[in-house]
């Protein structure tokens, strides 16, 4: 069974426009950058053929990359209200500890990005923070040891 990797319409978005991109403009222009490195002459010794069917290689790979990711992709529905975390969640949780706020967003793993706070579902943290509710304590392993949050608010 295939694995569904769960995503915003807007990522799905971004995805399908990338393999159009790779299908219809990228694709001609190394295809391109193969025939002239061919003329070049001998392909044994041309290290411009070399490097223009590496890049070929490369993006075939990515290619199906997306292609997978896009026939899997499960699409999150943020419109629902809920009381719960869940993916698509937007969340506030206050470090017990020391009483920091800090928000994130939790979100599938092909648009997790801690920088931004956009935390994955398969994280250990996003997983722990799945299915709670305001005002639960949720411990999170991390290699400094336990750290409890308090879930302050949940959004979407």
């Amino acid at each position: 069974m295939a694995k569904t990797f769960k995503m915003t319409k807007e990522r799905y978005d971004e995805l399908c426009q990338e393999l159009d991109y790779i299908k219809n403009v990228r694709e001609k222009e190394v295809a391109e950058l193969i025939k002239e490195a061919r003329s070049f002459g001998d392909l044994s010794e041309n290290a411009e053929y070399d490097e223009a069917k590496n890049e070929q290689g490369k993006l075939f790979s990515r290619k199906a990359e997306v292609e997978n990711i896009i026939a899997n992709a499960e699409i999150i529905e943020m419109s629902e209200d809920s009381d719960e975390i869940r993916t698509g969640s937007k969340v506030i949780v206050c470090d017990v500890s020391d009483g920091s706020e800090e928000e994130y967003w939790i979100v599938g793993s092909q648009e997790a990005d801690p920088y931004k706070g956009r935390i994955s579902d398969e994280s250990p943290f996003g997983r722990a923070l799945l299915g709670k509710k305001v005002d639960e304590i949720v411990s999170v392993e991390a290699p400094c040891g336990a750290i409890e949050y308090k879930i302050v608010e949940i959004g979407k």
